[in-house]
């Protein structure tokens, strides 16, 4: 089902073109571009339609329907396990288990998060475009959103670009490592040693992709540390390339640890988003507790707030 928003537009306003207006509300160009191609999108109150290059005569209501920019996602159903948090017409939070990627591959057409949301969205007999905001890796657990119209999509990338969507993320390490510290160094990307189809990330001075990350300990227990940490930037693998830079992977990194088996995965969690509603503007908060796996080694400590 198509979205429909009302939008009261202010006097501020009187004089300038209605794309104008929309652009400031989060339409992104792409979008703007759709609607313009899109017979009856937008309404006044008294529903007559009308087209985006109208000068805005006064404080007036309209009504936009949001339309589809995209093909419905052609995915294979599979029914694995997900915990949806919170969802209403505009997003959808869940916390993705480890073990399951974002997307299929070609080698396993119906293994993903991607396959198990067309598995709900079938059960409810709804059409499924499938569009992740903030990915996680594979063995990487935790909250992730899940825009469901393109106007949604539009503004919390636009939030992931200016660092507005705030993301905690947990680890375990080391015992050894500092009690807090930031890490800032450049990161490139390069193909495994010895594993052709897997990408590394490494540590690059002169041509690497700005990033920093902070870290503090929460608490030390059976000789490993376990550490919050907040990104300014959101670099591919960063938090794992960022701790091995410094002397302490996490445990259980195939990739950045391969030495280490306390783990099947890398320790790594993302347990909690914090974020304005991008349609609402409501400020939003989700946690989500440490999986069984990485609770095992802290077994008396929670990161919910």
């Amino acid at each position: 089902m198509k979205r429909t928003i009302v939008y009261q537009i202010p006097d501020s306003y009187i004089g300038h073109k209605l794309f104008e207006f929309l652009h400031a509300k989060g339409f992104s160009r792409q979008l703007l571009t759709a609607m313009r191609h899109t017979d009856d999108c937008i309404f006044l109150s008294n529903g007559q339609p009308v087209r985006m290059n109208m000068l805005i005569p006064g404080a007036i209501s309209i009504k936009v329907i949001i339309p589809e920019t995209e093909s419905e996602t052609d995915l294979i159903p599979a029914d694995y396990p997900i915990e949806i948090l919170f969802e209403d017409e505009d997003i959808m939070v869940v916390n993705k288990p480890a073990g399951l990627p974002i997307h299929p591959s070609r080698l396993h057409p119906d293994h993903s998060l991607a396959n198990a949301i067309a598995y709900e969205y079938q059960s409810r007999q709804e059409p499924l475009v499938f569009r992740c905001v903030n990915r996680l890796d594979k063995d990487t657990s935790g909250l992730t959103i899940l825009a469901k119209h393109p106007l949604s999509a539009a503004i919390l990338y636009q939030m992931v670009k200016s660092r507005d969507l705030e993301r905690t993320y947990f680890a375990i390490v080391d015992e050894a490592v500092a009690d807090s510290g930031t890490i800032d160094q450049p990161i490139s990307r390069r193909h495994a040693d010895g594993m052709p189809n897997s990408i590394r990330r490494y540590i690059d001075p002169v041509d690497g992709a700005n990033a920093v990350t902070h870290f503090h300990v929460i608490t030390r227990a059976n000789h490993l540390a376990l550490l919050e940490l907040h990104l300014e930037t959101g670099r591919t693998h960063q938090i794992r390339v960022h701790m091995e830079s410094i002397g302490f992977p996490l445990i259980g990194d195939r990739i950045y640890h391969p030495d280490n088996h306390m783990m099947e995965r890398q320790a790594l969690h993302a347990g909690r988003l914090d974020f304005v509603h991008p349609i609402t503007g409501q400020p939003l908060h989700f946690d989500a507790s440490l999986p069984a796996d990485m609770q095992s080694f802290f077994p008396d400590v929670s990161i919910m707030r």
